[in-house]
């Protein structure tokens, strides 16, 4: 597992994270001895990064992460998020609930400080006025937390979170089906030193390239009851592509899979072959999957020609199919 250096303090971690939703809820059912093996797997496959949010199964992915790492704190770096719990969002907002949402969080998480706490999509006013971020830095001062950061849904969010001087890390929907980033955001958190934490990697398992348009989903995967985006911005499912459409277009993406690569080690090192980028965070739901995405980490850079392709299938096809702001 190869390093990168994350935010302005430059910390290492290693450059394929786990993402715990999964472990959570909202994939279907993933049993607790099976989400103890997939964090196991993960620390024996050399991952140090893990991302988790206190809406993950109501604090259940929190608990999984904490119970496990209790005693392998000096091992990991641990990044959760604030902001959508219902007494938050959308208009709920006040330093003294924030400051109780994370108290909550780092007792299911069993650590203090925590290294890294990102509001969670919060209302894009909320960022315009940034006194969120002021409550943060103060959490901060108090030993609560080591860095704060934000998870946004648009570009033009990116931008405006990174307007404040301590945003330490931005986490962004960014893939194969999801290029824009490349042009508005990366460059711009390189400036800075800002960390780019890349989530939604596999398009919600389209980029596997294992799907067909008979594919269906558990009642309690969101990948079935969030489709259109009823329940939470439908970027995070199938990175906001009509099922079907995406089907096709990863099946066009699929004709360019290099020789000894699987479609979904292609799509990591795709991201991974952007130095903007210091972590990329598939989730999974099965150990094998952990150790499918951390090989992403050894293979070698895709040839240029690749990524002109992949380029050219996303503006000439991909684009225009994507739905809701971004």
């Amino acid at each position: 597992m190869k390093h990168r250096n994350f935010g302005k303090e430059q910390t290492e971690v290693s450059e394929v994270g786990l993402g715990c939703w999964q472990i959570g809820a909202g994939w279907g059912t993933v049993k607790e001895a099976t989400a103890k093996e997939i964090l196991s797997t993960a620390l024996d496959q050399g991952i140090t990064f893990y991302d988790t949010a206190d809406v993950y199964g109501d604090g259940r992915s929190e608990k999984l992460v904490g119970e496990f790492f209790k005693k392998q704190r000096d091992k990991v770096f641990t990044a959760s998020k604030v902001g959508r719990t219902p007494d938050l969002y959308p208009d709920g907002y006040t330093k003294e609930k924030v400051k109780y949402r994370l108290q909550q969080s780092l007792k299911r998480l069993q650590i203090e400080p925590l290294d890294l706490i990102q509001t969670h999509c919060i209302p894009r006013k909320l960022m315009e006025d940034g006194e969120i971020f002021e409550w943060l830095s103060d959490f901060k001062k108090e030993g609560l937390i080591r860095n704060f950061g934000a998870s946004v849904e648009t570009m033009e969010e990116a931008k405006i979170c990174m307007q404040h001087p301590e945003l330490y890390s931005l986490q962004i929907i960014f893939n194969i089906f999801r290029q824009n980033p490349t042009e508005e955001v990366l460059g711009l958190a390189r400036e800075k030193q800002v960390g780019i934490i890349a989530r939604v990697p596999l398009a919600s398992g389209l980029l596997s390239g294992k799907f067909t348009k008979e594919s269906t989903f558990p009642l309690n995967d969101h990948r079935n009851f969030n489709k259109s985006g009823k329940y939470f911005n439908i970027g995070e499912t199938f990175a906001g592509i009509p099922f079907d459409k995406g089907v096709e277009l990863a099946n066009k993406v699929k004709s360019h899979v290099p020789e000894g690569f699987s479609m979904s080690q292609m799509a990591l090192r795709w991201i991974l072959d952007h130095d903007a980028i210091s972590v990329v965070i598939p989730g999974a739901s099965k150990p094998e999957h952990v150790r499918l995405n951390a090989s992403a980490s050894e293979l070698k850079p895709l040839d240029e020609g690749v990524h002109q392709k992949l380029k050219g299938i996303y503006k000439n096809e991909v684009e225009s199919a994507i739905q809701g702001h971004y």
